[in-house]
């Protein structure tokens, strides 16, 4: 891993556990803004391994997901710190973690096929598409591959994948975003939604969910839907050309991490008033909505969705089956932040320092 990524991983550690927000809803947290409540924190970064004891003291997987980007470092930080709990108990576990740098089903076809004919006990995928991968992976377990799906994107319901970790709640997350964006604009007005890459579950899923509750408004419409491809300058383009063929826009939902940023960008370009939700931990985007210009983020667990990926990846390498030691589907919690929760994002995830010294002049000040 990049010192880089190290650096983070320490950045992490260090306030974690002090970053929460208020109120629970369905295996995920959601900030009501109300006072009271049950309180989480956003990233949960106490881990410990389960009491299953590895039939192997070596493994060796192989993971590849959609696209080289900061939120799969994220998963990534999760993986390392339970393959270094594993060490700590004499078990070693190499794996393989490659993404192209581009989002295309080919490329991750072409990956995995190539990964079947390795020695790995179990291969790893986050869905590029769901329907041109699924029967890839039917396949791969036909001739006795062990795979498993994780971080964003699950298989299709069918499909013979042995166990998935992630992010089973997609629609529900669009659908939430959706619904304080409704509730900011009055339940009133045209919204652009930014999408990412065609055919993957998690995108098509929470742009399915943002579409089915601004239909429960009668004074509310979708001006249009993109694909920004998981580029900030293309969802910039993109937002920029809505903006020009419906100057009023009153809202935008984006529907990963990237979108937000390059929306953002184009809004404060063209002086617009547009109410921005999205998705996840950009440090941009988290400046953004500390101005805000951007409503709200739903932020994904990523960290425990890379540590559960490599607890159930062993367990699955040693012949297990979902059951009473992992479930078929490992629900991984999205915690949606607002402006007031910016400044302490960005010190525990990018250690922005000149947030710590704003809200201590802030409590100077009220004291």
């Amino acid at each position: 891993m990049s010192e880089k990524l190290n650096n983070i991983f320490r950045k992490f550690l260090v306030a974690a556990l002090s970053l929460v927000v208020a109120g629970t809803s369905s295996g995920y947290s959601v900030n009501t803004g109300t006072e009271g409540g049950t309180t989480d924190s956003v990233v949960d970064f106490d881990h410990s391994l389960d009491d299953y004891t590895p039939a192997k003291k070596r493994y060796n997987f192989y993971f590849t997901y959609k696209i080289v980007h900061p939120w799969w470092d994220a998963v990534a930080l999760g993986m390392e710190d339970a393959q270094k709990k594993f060490l700590e108990k004499n078990i070693v576990i190499i794996y393989e973690y490659m993404a192209p740098d581009a989002a295309y089903y080919e490329d991750q076809t072409k990956r995995l096929l190539q990964a079947g004919k390795g020695d790995y006990d179990v291969i790893g995928v986050d869905l590029a598409d769901e329907e041109k991968i699924s029967p890839v992976l039917d396949e791969m377990v036909d001739s006795g591959i062990k795979i498993m799906t994780f971080s964003s994107s699950d298989a299709a319901p069918d499909c013979k994948r042995i166990a998935y970790v992630g992010n089973t709640h997609s629609y529900q997350d669009g659908a939430d975003l959706t619904e304080a964006l409704c509730e900011k604009l009055g339940y009133k007005g045209k919204v652009g939604i930014l999408v990412v890459s065609y055919g993957a579950p998690c995108h098509e899923d929470r742009a399915r969910g943002a579409k089915d509750t601004i239909a429960k408004y009668k004074d509310m419409e979708i001006a249009a839907v993109e694909y920004d491809m998981d580029s900030i300058d293309k969802a910039y383009e993109l937002a920029v050309k809505m903006l020009k063929d419906n100057p009023d826009i009153a809202g935008f939902v984006c529907c990963n991490m990237s979108n937000p940023v390059g929306t953002a960008r184009a809004v404060t370009e063209l002086g617009s008033n547009a109410v921005i939700v999205g998705m996840d931990h950009d440090q941009e985007a988290l400046h953004y909505l500390k101005d805000g210009v951007i409503y709200c983020l739903g932020v994904q667990d990523c960290y425990s969705i890379g540590f559960d990926t490599l607890q159930v990846a062993v367990k699955i390498a040693d012949g297990n089956l979902p059951g009473d030691l992992f479930p078929n589907k490992t629900d991984e919690r999205t915690t949606i932040i607002f402006q007031e929760d910016a400044a302490q994002m960005l010190e525990v995830l990018y250690g922005d320092v000149s947030q710590r010294k704003e809200r201590e002049l802030l409590k100077r000040q009220w004291l």
